[in-house]
């Protein structure tokens, strides 16, 4: 047994007998208390045992009581985070709810239910402030795109009345928008890759859009295509584009394909300065390097193979040019088509 294992024994051991010297004294305490009791003539026990009985009904009515009581009624309601037009009706529905309550009792359950005909509220943070105050914190969802004119957060919500302070990106949602939420699958998937672009990004953000074989494209203002595919692993397809556009050698890239974020790809860029590692239109991982391949042979700009070198030319006997061979297992040797060993006959 190792010395860990022996003092984790020990530490066991200790807390059982611990336990148990705990459970001795609580049944030691117990006997002596009935000992106590029994001890008392007949009448006092029955009258004691009435008052405990009555001082355990009167203490659980009191709080009951109390806690609907008008001691502790909420009369003081603070909202506050409401930037929606329709801040004044949400403020006053949430005031009446929040007046039927008391400080001991907040019913989160009727507070959300108050706000249901709004939802640009995302969440509530509700404090009680003992004895009559009762704050209340209201997190709104934070538009993520522009569909049909309307702004919609990241997860699809249509946030009527929320005003737009910032230039958003456009998605086309297909069809009258109806209800409090996207329908169409393709705008509910635009608007999730749209609502997880990062902070310092989201301004830059000028489209959404579902395009053939490529999938959801984001388009950036003065900037390259994002090809996204799916809206899958968003978060890290928006890390790989970051950091592929935050690389002066992908500067003048015309897209940038983060289908596979573990290895993006900056297209329209030219040869000398980086070429794609998967072309776009795939979703396909460029070929591995030949582990015969030796370093100089790998351009460190692509982590790809360098094109093979062309064969100088060599002269020959009769004036002409002719590749010369790769390797000599390569080329198989001329025929002798005079007779005289290979040798090129006497010129006439």
């Amino acid at each position: 047994m190792s010395a860990g294992q022996a003092t984790a024994g020990r530490r066991t051991g200790w807390g059982t007998r611990s336990k148990r010297r705990r459970g001795a004294r609580a049944r030691g305490l117990a006997a002596a208390v009935a000992r106590a009791f029994g001890a008392l003539p007949a009448r006092f026990r029955r009258w004691l045992l009435i008052l405990l009985a009555a001082g355990l009904v009167l203490g659980a009515g009191f709080q009951f009581w109390l806690r609907d009581s008008t001691l502790v009624a909420v009369e003081d309601v603070s909202v506050t985070g409401l930037t929606t037009k329709d801040a004044a009706r949400v403020r006053a529905a949430l005031t009446s709810a929040a007046h039927t309550m008391t400080t001991l009792h907040v019913d989160q359950a009727e507070l959300d239910e108050a706000i249901t005909p709004y939802p640009v509220v995302r969440e509530l943070e509700v404090r009680p402030d003992f004895p009559h105050g009762l704050e209340i914190r209201v997190i709104e969802h934070r538009p993520a795109a522009l569909a049909g004119g309307l702004p919609v957060a990241g997860d699809g919500t249509i946030l009527r009345g929320l005003p737009v302070e910032q230039k958003l990106p456009t998605i086309d949602a297909r069809g009258e928008l109806r209800g409090n939420r996207l329908t169409d699958p393709a705008a509910l998937h635009a608007a999730r890759v749209a609502g997880g672009a990062p902070g310092a990004l989201r301004p830059r953000l000028e489209s959404v859009e579902l395009r053939g074989g490529d999938g959801i494209v984001v388009q950036l203002r003065d900037g390259p295509e994002l090809i996204f595919g799916d809206a899958r692993r968003v978060h890290a397809k928006w890390l790989a584009a970051t950091r592929v556009l935050a690389d002066p050698d992908a500067a003048g890239a015309t897209y940038i394909d983060v289908r596979l974020p573990g290895r993006p790809a900056a297209g329209g860029l030219p040869a000398e300065t980086l070429a794609p590692v998967a072309p776009a239109g795939t979703a396909q991982l460029a070929p591995p390097a030949s582990p015969e391949t030796t370093e100089s042979a790998v351009d460190p700009a692509t982590e790809q193979l360098a094109p093979p070198a062309a064969a100088e030319p060599e002269q020959t006997s009769q004036g002409t040019t002719a590749p010369a061979p790769a390797t000599p297992e390569a080329t198989p040797a001329p025929a002798d088509t005079t007779g005289a060993g290979g040798v090129s006959p006497p010129s006439g």
